[in-house]
Parts: structure tokens; C-alpha cells; sequence
């Protein structure tokens, strides 16, 4: 690791304790979407001023508006120049760009604390930067944003998912809390399957109680959400809770008539909702079988009709 990380081990002392406030720090924002203001913003609360921002849109510049009232929007070279941290809050893909970017013009300066919120990446991706004499931290909330001030608020227990070189673990670690969240480490070598859990909860989950509803509505249920909310809210407070042992219904039991009929109604009411049933159905008997709910002859039968091509 570099040793100049060394000096700067616990700048900020401990946030916990109000006789030992942090060292106030020039904070600049690359990427006023959703998730930068509200991170600058609750920084600002924590006691340290955003002096810079970056947005291109109508709509970042409006966020930062209403997020960081009075800061000025300039370019990201501009916002380096001005800051002691920066966050660098744009999309995963456009990360290694805009580092590599900004290292190869000079905007990097030795000492400055380099901040992105990427699910996706630990540190390496900043390395560009590190190599001029920056201090690279990963700090992802484990949230989605409005790009609202209610995020702010949201921010008061978020976990954040947090890389770094070792030495500046502390540094990391303090400025979550400061930030109202809860640091959880996440070593660099197992990011990507931190980021994939992450994504695979969230996003599928959408687009799993979506489809839901869709079914819901051809079956004339007026108010879908209000019929799906108490079963799935259970589910989900059982499966955090109890993990494949929450598992009930059709599949878990072995029930392959009842998942047969369900295929049946998909084929003809929804082919591709269909498609995601199956895959579905086909992780959930695996599951089943590991934790032993599901006995190996039923799991087969199952499976049998999962995989027939006419459903």
C-alpha cells in the first residue's frame, strides 16, 4: 500500500464523540444526479461545506438547487481544484472514464480524498488517481434515491457497502457516519459479488412484484398493491429472517399439479411472465431440496414439468 495513507489513519477522530468533532473539509460533487446532492447535502449537516458542484442536465442542475442551494456548478477539472474530497457520483460505466480522465489532466491533487459511490467498484478503479497521490475510498448506500431531499433523511441508518486500502479504513468508516449510515467493509476482491447480491435483490424484486400485479389486474383485481402488500411484506420479513426456511407455497411443498395449472394459465395470459415463473420455480426446488423441505422424489416430478417445452 502507499505510504503516505499512513498519516491520515483517523483524521477525524471519533465522530461519535461531540468533544472530538472531525476536521471540516472543502467538499466538491462530480455528477449531480440522484445520489450526489443528497450525500453532499448530509455532509453539510455534518458540519463540512460543498463548495463545488458538476451537473450537465436541467434536471441535475435542478437537484442541485434544491439539495445544495447556493453552490456553485462548474466542470469537474474546476470542482477538483476547489475540493479536499470529492465525490464522484456518475454511472458505473462512465467511472473509469472520468478517473482516468481527470488523473491524466493534472486535476488530482496528492493528499485529496477521492470518493465514488459505486456498487460496482472497489478501489482499483481509481488507481488512475491513486497513483498521483490521491486517497481512494468506495462508498456505496446500500439505498435507492429519489433525488429528492427525502433522501437525506433515508440516509439516518443506510448501510454502506465500504472499500479501501486498510489504512484509510478509519477515514471511510467516518465519513458514513457522519453521513447518518452504517459502515459495513467489503474487501475489493469480492465487490462484484457484493454489487451482484445487491442488484439481484432489488431490481428482480421490482420487477418480480410488477409482474404480480400484472397477473392480478387480468385476474380483475382493482387494487393490486393493496392485495399483494400484507402477503409480500410477510414473505419478505420471514425470508430476512429465516432465509430458505421461509419458503412455502406450491414448489416448496411438491405440488406439481397446482404449478402444472399455473403454466398452463401463463402459456395463454402472459408467455414471458411465464418464462420468469419457470426460473423461478426451478431455484426455488433446488433451494427446497437443499435445506430439505422438498424430498428428491417430488423436486423431480417437478422439475419434469418445469422443463416441458409446450408450457
Amino acid at each position: 500500500m502507499h505510504e503516505e495513507f499512513g498519516p491520515l489513519a483517523d483524521p477525524f477522530g471519533d465522530p461519535g464523540d461531540p468533544g472530538n468533532r472531525p476536521g471540516r473539509l472543502a467538499v466538491g460533487v462530480v455528477g449531480t444526479g440522484r445520489v450526489g446532492p443528497a450525500l453532499g447535502a448530509a455532509l453539510q449537516l455534518a458540519g463540512h461545506r460543498v463548495v463545488a458542484a458538476s451537473g450537465v442536465s436541467d434536471a441535475s442542475r435542478r437537484r442541485a438547487e434544491a439539495l445544495l442551494p447556493g453552490v456553485r456548478l462548474v466542470t469537474p477539472p474546476q470542482v477538483l481544484a476547489a475540493a479536499d474530497l470529492v465525490l464522484l457520483t456518475v454511472p458505473d460505466d462512465a467511472l473509469p472514464e472520468l478517473v482516468a480522465g481527470l488523473a491524466a489532466t493534472g486535476a488530482v491533487r496528492p493528499g485529496q480524498l477521492l470518493v465514488h459511490t459505486s456498487g460496482a467498484h472497489g478501489v482499483a478503479v481509481l488507481e488512475p488517481a491513486t497513483r498521483t497521490g490521491a486517497l481512494p475510498l468506495a462508498l456505496h448506500p446500500a439505498m435507492t434515491f429519489t433525488g429528492t431531499s427525502v433522501d437525506v433523511a433515508r440516509l439516518a441508518g443506510c448501510p454502506f457497502g465500504v472499500t479501501a486500502p486498510e489504512e484509510l479504513r478509519p477515514v471511510a468508516e467516518a465519513l458514513v457516519v457522519e453521513m447518518g449510515g452504517e459502515p459495513s467493509w467489503v474487501p475489493e476482491e469480492v465487490r462484484a459479488t457484493y454489487h451482484t447480491a445487491l442488484a439481484h435483490g432489488a431490481n428482480h424484486l421490482v420487477t418480480l412484484v410488477a409482474q404480480a400485479m400484472e397477473l392480478l389486474r387480468t385476474a380483475g383485481v382493482a387494487e393490486p398493491g393493496q392485495m399483494l402488500g400484507p402477503l409480500l411484506g410477510a414473505a419478505l420479513d420471514n425470508a430476512l429472517r429465516s432465509g430458505d426456511l421461509a419458503l412455502t407455497g406450491p414448489v416448496a411443498r411438491g405440488d406439481v399439479g397446482t404449478v402444472r395449472k399455473h403454466l398452463d394459465r401463463l402459456a395463454t395470459v402472459s408467455p414471458d411472465i411465464g418464462q420468469a415463473y419457470r426460473a423461478m420455480a426451478r431455484a426455488t426446488a433446488q433451494r427446497a431440496v437443499r435445506n430439505g423441505s422438498l424430498k428428491a422424489g417430488p423436486a423431480a416430478a417437478l422439475l419434469d414439468v418445469l422443463n416441458e417445452e409446450n408450457h
